[in-house]
């Protein structure tokens, strides 16, 4: 019997009013995984971590995390997830540490000093900062913050949403080593993205979204970056006909 997925979209759709944002989407993420799911403004990324996040409910299908359905048991999907949005909401005078052990506290998980500090260095965080307060953060240190709270909520998923937005190729490239240790960690990671080049390093399947449809899905390592940008390109001039590629 195949494993549960740690991720799941059954023919999920999510309606605003007369308005189809998500149409009948299907796409699974195992436990150990990355899937990037890129797509304009408006194609639907948010709206699906929204859903299975519980924040929005299905008018039909399913999303499903952990094979519990958030629409129906949102609190228990939620238990399950840990998601980071474009912006980590951390507090300025708290250090890194600081913030991760009080996250933890939030979820019931006693967490030392050293410990602390251990999930903050397997994420990627410099020793000397984790005893600095966060105002003086970069995105990208908040960032690894919160990979570290969601390694030490145990999470079997991580929801992301425009992860590497704002940061340098630098920056995006400490972030995309940092996600891979959640995925050989075995997490499952669903990753709603602009940056191709950073969907292609970091991801194992890649989907593409247009106005609520999923209109191409692909093994990362079948394309190079020039066959992503084609694909990408080929997809956001053409109109949407019917469902993935």
């Amino acid at each position: 019997m195949p494993a549960t997925p740690a991720l799941q979209a059954r023919r999920l759709t999510i309606c605003r009013g007369a308005r189809v944002t998500l149409d009948a989407l299907d796409l699974a993420v195992p436990r150990g995984s990355v899937y990037a799911l890129l797509g304009g403004n408006g194609a639907g990324k948010t709206t699906t971590l929204n859903a299975l996040l519980g924040f929005v409910p299905a008018a039909s299908g399913q999303a499903l995390v952990d094979g519990i359905d958030a629409s129906r048991q949102p609190q228990q999907a939620r238990a399950r997830l840990a998601y980071l949005p474009e912006n980590v909401a951390l507090y300025p005078y708290m250090s890194g540490a600081e913030n991760l052990r009080y996250f933890c506290k939030l979820s019931d998980i006693a967490l030392g000093a050293a410990q602390a500090r251990a999930l903050l260095a397997a994420a990627g965080l410099a020793a000397p900062a984790h005893d600095r307060r966060v105002a003086g953060y970069s995105k990208g240190m908040r960032q690894k913050v919160g990979l570290a709270i969601a390694q030490a909520r145990q999470a079997s998923a991580m929801l992301l949403d425009e992860p590497t937005s704002g940061l340098d190729p630098a920056a995006a490239h400490e972030f995309t080593q940092s996600l891979l240790l959640a995925k050989r960690a075995g997490m499952g990671v669903l990753m709603a993205t602009h940056d191709l080049f950073n969907a292609l390093q970091a991801a194992d399947r890649i989907g593409i979204l247009k106005e609520g449809r999923l209109v191409a899905e692909f093994d990362a390592r079948d394309v190079d970056q020039g066959e992503l940008e084609r694909i990408y390109l080929q997809h956001a001039r053409a109109p949407v006909q019917g469902g993935a590629a």
